[in-house]
């Protein structure tokens, strides 16, 4: 199943245990494909530097360059177009998420994020929190 998690699925992913982290590992077990772009690595980068986060990726014993490295090498990274139009205007970032999926072709996108888990779906990809989408992830055929 080809997956595009936004930033702060990720980033709980590479920072706390729960159901982020689950769909991490099941990508590092080749039992889904992470797909990314170079606009949401940035964003995840940029996200991961800020102070809040410091005291975490010290007790954790990794920098925040590191964690980001070792997210891309783990996902499919793609070149997505621009949405023809915008789709969330009240948070323009989540339309890189929306466009990664289409040019990824994904069959999920999972999100924390209230502007995209309210749309449902787009273009036929239904967006689900990381515990919904871990429950179709298992059901899913392979």
């Amino acid at each position: 199943m080809r997956i595009v998690a936004d930033t702060n699925t990720v980033l709980s992913g590479l920072l706390w245990q729960g159901a982020p982290r689950r769909l991490l590992d099941l990508a590092r077990e080749r039992k889904v494909t992470l797909c990314t772009s170079l606009v949401l690595l940035a964003e995840l980068a940029e996200v991961m530097t800020r102070d809040k986060f410091a005291e975490r990726l010290r007790t954790a014993g990794v920098s925040a360059i590191d964690l980001v490295q070792d997210y891309a090498r783990l996902t499919e990274t793609v070149t997505p177009d621009a949405l023809p139009e915008p789709v969330i205007e009240r948070d323009p970032d989540d339309d890189h998420v929306l466009a990664c999926a289409v040019s990824a072709k994904a069959q999920l996108i999972v999100s924390g994020d209230s502007h995209l888990l309210d749309l449902k779906a787009y273009q036929g990809i239904p967006i689900h929190a990381a515990s919904v989408a871990l429950g179709e992830i298992v059901a899913a055929p392979r």
